[in-house]
């Protein structure tokens, strides 16, 4: 069981992972390297925390209990804990730099999570010297709230390893999936379609994006691709969609889309910044 768990990087899914985690008693450690987005960290989490507690899904006691949980920090001599679990920018070398980092000031039983969504696991581990230690947990966004989590393996980890993420998941009522490490591992990998040919039916001009979505929605589907990837982000979506492709070795059908790169080179990425494939009424922070 894990009682204390290490979240670096206060973005948009760090901070959904340690909400989850301090909200299921576990001492909590949020590190970013930006003080600035350490303090937006903490008060759009205890916004979030006043939401659920206007709602009664939460009383005030569990607000503070929850929030007394969470040490909010700028400090990496701070990052010090059984688990720690990294959601920075999606660059291997940044990634496996901050392990490095992080290696120096932890135990050798230090476990080491990427919440990776397209890198490879394996390479991330094989650039360290410590590879048996680092595995994949990819949660959702938003992450205190999608039930699912893969847990990626790579050829390094024991099966020992694979359990105790298995039943860290379970800590979270989080639905566990186990996956060998490959492109996209699962569901970015089955996604792709969903993505890409709705693109293309809007950069063919056959059917607008709010159109796509919701015949989508009628369908069946929660929520339509479009509106989707403005949650995600489009940055994000992008990057997943060219890292698979190139892995993939460029296959046509998984050819990242022209419209999605120009939002990205627009700035326009969603929710986020208030404008993607939709506008938006005010901007959240990344």
């Amino acid at each position: 069981m894990e009682t204390e768990v290490c979240i670096c990087g206060a973005g948009t899914m760090g901070r959904g992972i340690a909400l989850t985690v301090a909200s299921h008693g576990m001492r909590t450690i949020l590190y970013d390297l930006s003080a600035e987005m350490i303090t937006r960290s903490a008060s759009l989490i205890e916004k979030e925390l006043d939401e659920s507690l206007i709602k009664k899904r939460i009383s005030l006691s569990e607000k503070e209990k929850i929030l007394g949980l969470i040490h909010f920090t700028s400090s990496v001599q701070d990052c010090q804990a059984p688990l720690l679990i990294e959601a920075i920018i999606e660059k291997t070398g940044v990634k496996t730099a901050l392990f490095a980092q992080l290696a120096t000031i932890n135990t050798e039983k230090t476990i080491f999570a990427t919440n990776t969504s397209s890198l490879s696991v394996t390479a991330i581990a094989e650039q360290t010297s410590f590879p048996e230690r680092i595995i994949g947990l990819h949660f959702f966004n938003p992450a205190n709230r999608m039930k699912l989590v893969e847990i990626i393996r790579t050829k390094y980890n024991s099966d020992q390893l694979v359990n105790r993420m298995t039943a860290f998941a379970g800590q979270l009522d989080k639905t566990a999936v186990i996956c060998h490490d490959s492109p996209g591992f699962i569901v970015n990998h089955v996604a792709r379609p969903f993505y890409l040919e709705a693109l293309r039916l809007a950069e063919k001009q056959i059917a607008e994006p709010g159109t796509i979505d919701r015949l989508m929605e009628s369908a069946g589907f929660k929520m339509g691709p479009f509106h989707l990837m403005d949650l995600i982000g489009n940055d994000i979506n992008y990057t997943v969609s060219t890292t698979l492709y190139e892995a993939m070795g460029r296959p046509a059908r998984l050819k990242p889309s022209g419209v999605q790169e120009e939002k990205v080179k627009q700035g326009l990425l969603g929710k986020k910044t208030g404008q993607g494939f939709f506008q938006y009424s005010k901007s959240i922070p990344k």
